[in-house]
């Protein structure tokens, strides 16, 4: 399970101390049936850091009942037709108390744009205000885009140089930020700053890359792809 997380810090100070993280993210993989969710949501349901390997049917049963129906139906149209969502729901966590959660999905694409999955992030409303609700989520979204970007671009690294998949880059990026216990966001951060102009490239390998960039706008058949 994925045990690095987004920068909340921000978020926690407008929301006031807890024992419960407010904000945190989470990532769910199709093709794998896998989710990954942050220590901040781990804490949210109850659970400590690493204590847990979330599942569809561990998050569905901390779903409220009179609200579980309506999540399952969100979930549904995220698999089927893709698409992006919100949901302002509760959640019974393992103490037994019902926290009211909001959480906000974008969908997850591979390079050729199919849909692989979704990421986004939970945010605790308990005890929370209206006014102090609406800064929490600017920030919020703010963290999470920045966050995606550094993290697509590290990414975007490891399968050039290694030659592999969007869905195996981000397994090497996750392994590293378990093995090292850094931050996902900060590990792909580092990479991204130490690579830039540093690392060479032969001659032979540029005039690859040149090919393939001034041939980009037509197909593998050597069409001209269509607008």
């Amino acid at each position: 399970m994925e045990n690095s997380s987004t920068d909340t810090q921000s978020m926690q100070d407008v929301l006031g101390g807890s024992t419960v993280q407010k904000v945190g993210s989470f990532r769910y993989l199709i093709a794998q049936d896998q989710w990954h969710w942050s220590d901040e949501v781990a804490a949210i349901h109850g659970y400590g850091a690493g204590e847990v390997s979330p599942t569809t049917e561990l998050l569905l049963a901390h779903k409220h009942p009179e609200d579980r129906q309506r999540v399952e139906r969100v979930i549904d149209d995220l698999l089927r037709e893709g698409k992006s969502f919100s949901s302002r729901h509760r959640i019974i966590d393992r103490r037994g108390q019902t926290r009211h959660v909001l959480v906000i999905g974008d969908r997850l694409m591979d390079p050729s744009g199919a849909l692989i999955g979704t990421e986004g992030f939970y945010v605790d409303l308990t005890d929370v205000h209206e006014g102090e609700l609406k800064e929490t989520m600017d920030a919020a979204v703010k963290d999470f885009a920045v966050s995606r970007a550094v993290i697509e671009q590290a990414k975007g690294m490891l399968m050039l140089v290694y030659g592999i998949n969007a869905d195996r880059a981000f397994d090497v990026l996750t392994w590293r930020s378990q093995q090292t216990n850094t931050k996902l966001r900060t590990l792909a951060q580092n990479i991204v700053a130490s690579v830039d102009g540093k690392v060479p490239f032969d001659d032979e390998s540029r005039r690859m890359f040149d090919h393939l960039l001034l041939t980009a706008h037509q197909g593998s058949d050597g069409s001209v792809a269509a607008e």
